[in-house]
């Protein structure tokens, strides 16, 4: 947008200002109209920067909105109002912070309003209300509702309704329902409210209580819905959706998709299909999620079949599509689909695409697209203080790149447990225990308190680098200064460092004691443990055991197979191949793979489906000059 007056218009006019506000969006933009208005001197006109704010503080637009609090204080704030009892502009004000990304500062503003004289009304109380409930400011909340009492606002049906969605969304379901409790007159939304505060709240019961206790025809579609949304997703509680769902006198999409959600959850995918079928109108939330019911059964052709089909795809289709290829392993489909998205839709990729691509990333080692994503947050400055930053230091970690996820880990301003969390992960698994561990002396020193997490990537690193005492030590720090009760994985974590380091006595004593069943994975550890060290004595009942505990396992086989082999007792190898062929126990072959110019090959023992198989043998049956000596 170009700012400029109108030839037709006199310079002093204000209309070719009023017809460039809609033509805003950029900061840019902002900055032609705040010069027009300070060189025309409009910026004392009252009736025009009225204009300006209501016009621009509800935009969708950052810059626009900032500009129109800048207006509003910078004119408009601390001037004596004409008419104290209008606060019209104040609340414009007001909820673009109580709606927008501040909402601490609707409080602020509030305050300033009082403090001018400015009378408050039932809208200014609800904005505020809306603030504390968003970042669950119960003492604020307080505050306000004592004020409303002392304004007599504490009758209006309205701003009750308000109270107790705060009550609700703050957790304080006791007092929620004492206001409830003692209304005048209620609505239809006091008893969505309350009704959805116990759903929400896991309290069905109480929320059951309060739908029947309402005539069926005061029930609203709204607290049907609650109650069909919160029995689907409770532990046993689809059969009594089914039941409201049947009863409703009327049904609408959510009805639909929540029933379909519910059965989702459950795997029940036959009945999930039939209610998709049997819908009268279909959504993208209604598609996603067939799509992410198939791909977490592991029918992921299905899923995409249906994604394929859709007829308008939003973001969370997208996503839920490329997730269920990562959850299956076809990491290359998922980035190729990211791909896709990037380049075919006009859609924003958001922060759960971007962490979704990331993770099939971090799991196939395209590295140069991990560069890519982590160049694409930078230009649109999106925030790594959070999940970002945690992906983009597991994706360079597992890719190789430890000193890039350093540098990301050491850029951030601020830190959460994840993101220390993920980088000693990361260096545990390159095998720099010692840098972990000094990482992990850091974490104590700027006050971040470690969980479970942190010690199970600490224990892998003492294991990797052999550091059995210093992993000791960490152990007990967990469960005697951190008060961190060990889990089957710190356990584990244990084993392995003591196996790893050939204590195998100890190792398997460790197991003995555990307070909790040691798992197959425990097992596995040590008996891995033995096989390195020719400990084929502990190794073979250990292997027994495993064959036991999980039959269907092939690992479990091959192992005992090699602690006979390592013994030499040869026919004791031939008779546990045998058994897995009784048991129809398949081994899964070990694969290679490679990644060369952005494209990643997969090689089995053996393979000979690679489309260049056949020039390699080519070169080297016939001696091509072209052939390099390597297969």
């Amino acid at each position: 947008m170009v700012a400029f007056a109108n030839t037709n218009q006199p310079w002093n006019s204000t209309l070719p200002t009023l017809v460039l506000l809609g033509k805003c969006r950029t900061a840019n933009d902002v900055n032609q109209i705040h010069s027009r208005i300070i060189t025309t001197g409009f910026i004392r006109n009252a009736s025009l920067t009225t204009k300006l704010i209501l016009n621009f503080c509800s935009s969708p637009h950052q810059p626009l909105i900032e500009f129109a609090r800048y207006v509003f204080l910078t004119q408009h704030a601390h001037q004596n109002p004409q008419n104290h009892d209008d606060p019209f502009l104040w609340n414009a004000i007001i909820k673009s912070f109580s709606h927008g990304n501040n909402p601490r500062q609707a409080l602020i503003i509030f305050s300033l309003m009082l403090g001018n004289g400015v009378c408050a009304d039932r809208f200014s109380f609800s904005l505020l209300l809306k603030a504390c409930s968003r970042l669950a400011l119960i003492k604020e909340g307080l505050q306000i509702h004592c004020l409303m009492g002392k304004r007599e606002f504490g009758s209006d049906v309205f701003l009750q309704n308000s109270l107790v969605n705060f009550y609700v969304r703050c957790g304080c379901l006791e007092f929620a329902r004492l206001l409830f409790d003692r209304m005048r007159e209620r609505d239809s939304v006091s008893w969505n409210s309350m009704i959805d505060g116990y759903v929400k709240h896991g309290m069905m019961h109480l929320a059951r209580e309060l739908f029947d206790s309402r005539p069926m025809e005061e029930k609203s579609l709204i607290s049907w819905n609650s109650m069909i949304s919160g029995y689907a997703q409770s532990e046993n509680g689809l059969e009594v959706a089914w039941r409201l769902f049947n009863q409703m006198p009327e049904k609408d999409l959510v009805s639909w998709n929540s029933m379909i959600d519910g059965c989702v959850k459950c795997g029940n995918l036959e009945a999930a299909r039939d209610l998709f079928e049997r819908m009268p109108k279909r959504d993208v939330v209604s598609w996603a999620s067939m799509i992410d019911g198939y791909a977490k059964l592991g029918s992921i052709d299905i899923a995409r079949g249906l994604f394929d089909k859709m007829p308008e795809r939003d973001v969370i289709s997208w996503n839920a599509m490329m997730a269920g290829y990562v959850r299956n392993g076809h990491y290359a489909e998922a980035l190729k689909l990211f791909h896709d998205m990037r380049n075919e839709s006009d859609l924003t990729l958001d922060c759960a695409t971007l962490l979704i691509a990331l993770s099939a990333i971090a799991q196939s080692g395209c590295i140069n697209k991990g560069i890519s994503i982590h160049g694409y947050i930078g230009e649109n400055r999106l925030s790594l203080e959070g999940k970002l930053g945690v992906a983009l230091i597991d994706m360079y970690s597992k890719c190789g790149s430890i000193n890039n996820a350093m540098c990301v880990f050491e850029d951030l301003e601020e830190r959460s447990v994840d993101h220390w969390n993920a980088m000693i992960g990361g260096l545990a698994i390159h095998g720099f225990g010692e840098l972990a561990l000094d990482l992990f002396m850091e974490m104590q020193r700027v006050s971040i308190k470690p969980d479970d997490i942190t010690f199970i990537g600490v224990l892998n690193a003492c294991g990797h680098s052999g550091l059995v005492k210093e992993g000791l030590m960490c152990f007990e720090l967990m469960r005697k200064v951190y008060n961190v009760k060990p889990k089957i994985q710190h356990y584990g974590c244990m084993v392995d460092i003591l196996g790893r380091a050939g204590h195998l006595e100890e190792a398997r004593n460790f197991i003995e004691v555990m307070p909790i069943e040691p798992n197959d994975v425990v097992w596995r550890t040590l008996l891995s443990a033995c096989m390195n060290h020719d400990k084929f004595n502990i190794g073979e009942p250990v292997a027994k055991h495993l064959i036991e505990l999980d039959s269907c396992k092939s690992s479990s086989y091959v192992l005992l197979s090699n602690v006979y082999a390592g013994l030499g007792m040869w026919k004791d190898v031939s008779r546990v191949r045998t058994m897995m062929k009784e048991r129809d126990v398949h081994k899964v072959p070990g694969c290679s793979w490679i990644e060369l110019e952005g494209i990643v090959h997969e090689f089995f023992v053996g393979d000979k489906s690679h489309p260049q198989i056949g020039a390699k043998l080519f070169s080297y049956m016939y001696g091509s000059e072209s052939y390099n000596g390597t297969a």
